[in-house]
C-alpha cells in the first residue's frame, strides 16, 4: 500500500531475539507474498494475484497503524497473528492454513535444534532446499549453470545457501545485509564472499603455455601441435572456474592458438617430404638434417618455397617434391586445426567444474589475428561452430565474440574482412558469435595497433576490464578481471520519488541514488578486504599458476591486494526504463525526455564511480548488470509492497539495464541509437541486444548491415537473437514452423522440436 507504510517509521519491530529493528515494510510484504507463493504447484501454477498479497499487506498495515499509534515498539509474533487474522477475514484459508503451518514448523525446528534458544538462520534457509524442486524454490535455479535438482546440484545449493547465511550474519554489515534483503540493493555471488573468491578472469594463455602449467594434480607440458594447445586451453578454463565464483574468458583465442598451428604445420612439412621421399630416389639430393632444422625456424605457414632452391639443385622435379610436401602439409595442418576446435568446443559443453555439478562458463575473443596461423585459428573456430555439436545442436559454450576492427577485419581490403563475414553467416544460423567494437571511442581510447593485450576482451555475459587507474602506462585486458559487483534497485527509487510522492522529486531522487552508491561502495571495499585477506594457497590455479595479472611475484606470506587492485570493484543496475516510468510516466524509448533523464541518471552514477576510483585508487566501474533472474528478483518485492504499477510492476521482470523495452516497438536503428550513448557510460561492462523473427540465414546481407550499425552507434558490444529451431530426429536446423523442411516431419509427432529463442546467457557463471 504506498505511501502507508511511511507512517508507522516510528514503530521498532522486537524480534524473538528481544532485538529492536527499524519498521521495515518490504519484510512484511515479502511474509505474506511467501504464503501464498507456497500454494503454488507446478501442476496447476499461481492461483493468486500480487493484488491478493497487496490487499492483505494493506489490511495489516492499516491495523497496526490504528492500534500502535502510539506505541514505540510491536513484536513480531503479533505481526504474524495479524497476517493470520487477515488472511481469514478475506478469505484466503488455504493460504492462512500454509502460513500457520510453516509458522508451527519454524516453532518445532527452533526447539529441535536449539531448544528455546534463537533459532539458527542457517536452519532457515535450508530446509526449502532438501523439500522443493527447483520449480518451487528460487534458490535452486539461481545459477543457470546448475541443475539444483541434481545430487551434486543440490549439495552445492546447501553449501551456497549455509555459505550466504554466514555472510550476512558474520562478514557484513547488518545495513549492507538488510538493503540486499530488502530489494534495496543485490550482492551478486554472496555465497562466495566467506571464501574470498573474485568473479571472472582474463586468462593468458600464453603465459600459461609458455612453460606449461599445473591443475594440482600434476603438471602438463608445454604444447607442441594445435590438439594439444586446445586441449590446454579447455583444461586452463576448467581449473580456473574451480578459483573464481564467475566466468573464464579467453580475450585473444586467435593469437594465443597460432604458435600450435606453426608447430603443427612444421611437423607436418617434414613428415610431407619423408613421405615423399619414400616414393622417389631423389634422396641423396636431400639433406634432411639440414632442412628440418631449416624448418624449424620457420617462423610462419607462409612460406616462400625459394628458400629451398640451395637445396634443389636446379632440379624442377626436386622443386615439385618441396611444393607437393608444402601443400599436403597446409592441408593437413588446417585439417587438425579444424578437429583441435571441434574438440575444442565439445570439451567445453560436456567437461565439468565445481564438484561435477556445473559446465563451465566460458568466453572466446578473436578476429584481429592478421597472421596465417591466426586466420586459420579463426576460420575453422567459425566452421566448428556452425557445423555444431554432435547431433548438430548449437554450442552454447564458449560463447563466441568476434571482435570488429576497421583496418583489419572491417571493410572489403581489410586482410580478416573475410572471416567478418564468415562470422556473420555463422551467427545468422548458430546465433554465436556475437560482436565487439574496438573502434567504440572508449574501447579505442587504450588501444595500441602494436600490443594485442590492449584489444578490448568482453565476458560472454558483458563484462568488461580495460582501463586500470592503479597502472596506468600497462592497461591490458590479459590476467585481469572483476572482483564483485553489487546491483541497485532503479525502479524503486523511481516509484519512491515518483508515484508515492504524488510528483517527480528528481532531488529527493538523486540525493537517495547517491546514498545507495556510496552504500555500495562501502559493501564493495569491505568485501575487497576479505579478498584480500587470502593468500597463493586459497587459489592454487588462479594465483598460483600465475593467471591473475602480477601473482607470479607474490611470496607465500603475501597479502593479495597488491594484485587484486588490477580488478574491479563494480556497481550495477536494473531496470532503467521501469525507474523513468514512475518518474514521468515514460521510458527513454517513448521521449526524449526520458532519454534525456536516463543518460543524466547513469551519468551521475558512473561520476560516482569515477570519484571512488580516484579517492581510492582503485577500479570502481559501472556495469549495465549481467544478471536475468535479478530482474525478477526485485520485481517481486516491489510488486508485493507497491501493488501492480502500470508499465513498471505489472510484468515478471524489470527491463534489463539500460535497454529500451522489449516489448516496446522501436526500429532497430532508433533502438541502437537510444542505447549507444549508455555503453560509453558503462565502463565495467554493457551489452545491445536487436531480436530478430525468421530465417536470419537466408539474409546475410541484411544481418551485416545490423552488426554495422552497431558499429557506427558507438556500440561495445552486441548480440542479434533470432530463432534457432532443431528437429532432433533429422538434424535440420533453422527456422522450423508446423513442418521440418528437412524431413517433412510434423510437429507434435513424435519428439518434441527443439526451439532456441534468446542463447546469449548473461548471468557470468555467478548470481
Amino acid at each position: 500500500m504506498i505511501g502507508e507504510e511511511e507512517k508507522l517509521n516510528h514503530l521498532k519491530v522486537v524480534k524473538r531475539s528481544g532485538k529492536k529493528v527499524e519498521w521495515n515494510g518490504t519484510k512484511i510484504a515479502m511474509a505474506i507474498k511467501k504464503g501464498f507463493d507456497s500454494t503454488i504447484t507446478e501442476e496447476e501454477g499461481p492461483v493468486y494475484t500480487e493484488k491478493d498479497v497487496n490487499k492483505v499487506y494493506s489490511a495489516v498495515v492499516k491495523k497496526i497503524e490504528k492500534e500502535y499509534k502510539d506505541e514505540e515498539k510491536i513484536k513480531i509474533e503479533t505481526i504474524q497473528d495479524m497476517i493470520e487474522e487477515q488472511l481469514q477475514k478475506k478469505g484466503y484459508e488455504d493460504v492462512y492454513k500454509s502460513f500457520s503451518e510453516y509458522r508451527e514448523r519454524r516453532n518445532m525446528s527452533r526447539q529441535a535444534f536449539f531448544g528455546e534458544k534463537k533459532q539458527h538462520k542457517f536452519v532457515k534457509a535450508i530446509e526449502s532446499l532438501g523439500l522443493k524442486s527447483a520449480h518451487e524454490e528460487d534458490a535452486k535455479r539461481e545459477n543457470a549453470n546448475v541443475d539444483g535438482d541434481t545430487a551434486m546440484g543440490t549439495m552445492l545449493q546447501y553449501g551456497s545457501t549455509v555459505s550466504k547465511e554466514f555472510a550476512k550474519a558474520y562478514l557484513m554489515k547488518p545495513k549492507f545485509a538488510e538493503a540486499h534483503e530488502n530489494g534495496d540493493i543485490h550482492i551478486h555471488d554472496m555465497d562466495f564472499m566467506p571464501m574470498g573468491t573474485t568473479t571472472c578472469c582474463q586468462i593468458d594463455l600464453q603465459k600459461l603455455f609458455k612453460n606449461g602449467f599445473s591443475t594440482g594434480h600434476g603438471h602438463l607440458r608445454k604444447p607442441k601441435d594445435i590438439i594439444s594447445y586446445s586441449a590446454l586451453a579447455a583444461i586452463a578454463i576448467q581449473s580456473n572456474q574451480n578459483d573464481q565464483h564467475g566466468g573464464q574468458s579467453i580475450p585473444a583465442f586467435d593469437y594465443y592458438l597460432a604458435p600450435g598451428v606453426l608447430e603443427t604445420f612444421k611437423k607436418q612439412f617434414k613428415q610431407s617430404i619423408y613421405d615423399y621421399l619414400d616414393f622417389t630416389e631423389l634422396d641423396h639430393f636431400i639433406n634432411m638434417d639440414k632442412i628440418a632444422k631449416d624448418i624449424d625456424k620457420l617462423n610462419t605457414i607462409d612460406v616462400d618455397l625459394s628458400m629451398f632452391d640451395s637445396y634443389t639443385k636446379d632440379s624442377q622435379e626436386v622443386k615439385k617434391l618441396f611444393a607437393k610436401s608444402y601443400e599436403k602439409a597446409i592441408q593437413k595442418t588446417d585439417r587438425q586445426t579444424y578437429q583441435a576446435m571441434e574438440a575444442f568446443i565439445h570439451n567445453l559443453n560436456t567437461m565439468h567444474s565445481r564438484a561435477g555439478a556445473q559446465v563451465p562458463f566460458s568466453s572466446v575473443n578473436f578476429g584481429t589475428d592478421t597472421s596465417a596461423e591466426g586466420r586459420m585459428v579463426t576460420r575453422n573456430y567459425l566452421l566448428a561452430t556452425d557445423a555444431g555439436l554432435g547431433n548438430h545442436e548449437t554450442p552454447i559454450f564458449p560463447i563466441s565474440i568476434f571482435k570488429v576492427k576497421e583496418g583489419i577485419n572491417y571493410n572489403e581490403e581489410d586482410p580478416n574482412y573475410d572471416l567478418f563475414k564468415l562470422s556473420c553467416e555463422v551467427s545468422a544460423k548458430r546465433l554465436f558469435p556475437n560482436f565487439s567494437f574496438i573502434d567504440s571511442t572508449f574501447n579505442k581510447a587504450t588501444y595500441n595497433p602494436e600490443d594485442y593485450r590492449t584489444e578490448v576482451g568482453y565476458m560472454g555475459c558483458r563484462t568488461r576490464v580495460l582501463a586500470d587507474v592503479t597502472d596506468p602506462n600497462n592497461q591490458i585486458t590479459p590476467g585481469r578481471g572483476n572482483l564483485s559487483f553489487t546491483s541497485i534497485n532503479l525502479p524503486r527509487l523511481g516509484i519512491k520519488h515518483g508515484i508515492v510522492s504524488g510528483q517527480t522529486d528528481l532531488d529527493g531522487f538523486f540525493e537517495e541514488l547517491g546514498e545507495l552508491m556510496d552504500l555500495v561502495k562501502d559493501q564493495l571495499l569491505e568485501r575487497f578486504e576479505i579478498q584480500c585477506s587470502r593468500h597463493i594457497y586459497n587459489f592454487p590455479f588462479l594465483l598460483g599458476q600465475g593467471v591473475w595479472i602480477d601473482s607470479e611475484k607474490l611470496k607465500p606470506g603475501d597479502r593479495l591486494r597488491k594484485v587484486l587492485k588490477h580488478g574491479t570493484l563494480t556497481v550495477g543496475f536494473i531496470g532503467l526504463a521501469e525507474c523513468l516510468k514512475a518518474l514521468i510516466g515514460k521510458h527513454h524509448g517513448e521521449s526524449e525526455e526520458a532519454q534525456e533523464l536516463g543518460l543524466k541518471i547513469i551519468k551521475f552514477m558512473r561520476n560516482k564511480t569515477d570519484e571512488y576510483a580516484k579517492k581510492y585508487n582503485l577500479n570502481f566501474s559501472l556495469i549495465a548488470t549481467p544478471a536475468e533472474g535479478l530482474s525478477g528478483r526485485f520485481t517481486n518485492i516491489d510488486k508485493a509492497v507497491y501493488g501492480k504499477l502500470k508499465g513498471i510492476t505489472d510484468r515478471e521482470y524489470y527491463t534489463n539495464s539500460f535497454h529500451v523495452p522489449v516489448y516496446y516497438n522501436i526500429s532497430i536503428a532508433k533502438k541502437l541509437q537510444l542505447e549507444g550513448p549508455y555503453h560509453e557510460l558503462t565502463n565495467g561492462g554493457h551489452i545491445s541486444y536487436v531480436e530478430l523473427d525468421g530465417d536470419t540465414a537466408m539474409n546475410i546481407e541484411a544481418f551485416e548491415k545490423i552488426v554495422r550499425l552497431m558499429h557506427d552507434n558507438n556500440i561495445g558490444y552486441g548480440a542479434i537473437n533470432h530463432p534457432v529451431d532443431r528437429d532432433p530426429v533429422c538434424g535440420y536446423t533453422g527456422v522450423i514452423g508446423d513442418y521440418c523442411p528437412g524431413c517433412g516431419r510434423k510437429e507434435g509427432e513424435g519428439v518434441p522440436m527443439e526451439r532456441i529463442k534468446n542463447a546469449s546467457l548473461n548471468s557470468c557463471g555467478g548470481r
